[in-house]
């Protein structure tokens, strides 16, 4: 499901058994599961936000995953064992790098790692001299509130690319209302 999704909106704890790093080939396929266990908490949303529930098993394809990979751009939180337990992919959209997915498996979750994730894509961003942009939810507790803590804004309509509209013309067409969604930006300071 197109978003970034994590369930790290209350009180920290201790990560540091936890750490994140650039994800391997061998573990993409271990990450669709992480994702649709992270979708499952938005099961009492979804007739607030008006999806169809079916919607929450989709999960990123493997050829995505697989590129963003390729590119550097796919980054896994750890658990003590080094086995993937959240991960975040980017990928390059009108000169921005574009957070297209963040998830956290709910077992894991409240520990401060979907944190660690966007700071891992912001940090790779800064470096490259970009911004990074989102697509969210507007109203679910750990999605844009959480972004907006993490010194996310919302873009407003004129600050709109061609490819984030597009994005959200998709995210339309894949049973994602627009009205429930919010395009966000980090933008770093001169």
């Amino acid at each position: 499901m197109p978003g970034s999704r994590s369930n790290s909106m209350s009180a920290r704890t201790d990560t540091s058994s936890s750490c994140v790093r650039l994800a391997t080939a061998g573990e993409l396929a271990l990450l669709p599961e992480i994702e649709r266990a992270a979708a499952l908490i938005f099961l009492e949303y979804v007739a607030a936000l008006g999806i169809k529930a079916e919607l929450l098993q989709s999960a990123t394809p493997l050829e995505n995953l697989r590129q963003a990979q390729a590119q550097d751009l796919l980054w896994v939180a750890v658990d003590a064992q080094n086995r993937p337990v959240g991960f975040a992919l980017a990928v390059e959209l009108d000169g921005r790098l574009h957070l297209e997915e963040m998830d956290v498996h709910p077992a894991h979750g409240r520990r401060g790692l979907g944190k660690l994730l966007v700071d891992a894509v912001c940090t790779e961003a800064r470096h490259r001299g970009q911004d990074v942009s989102l697509s969210t939810f507007r109203d679910v507790p750990w999605n844009a509130p959480f972004y907006a803590r993490l010194e996310f804004r919302q873009l407003e309509e004129s600050e709109l690319t061609p490819g984030l509209r597009r994005l959200r013309e998709a995210e339309a067409r894949r049973g994602l209302p627009p009205d429930t969604r919010m395009l966000m930006v980090r933008v770093w300071s001169a």
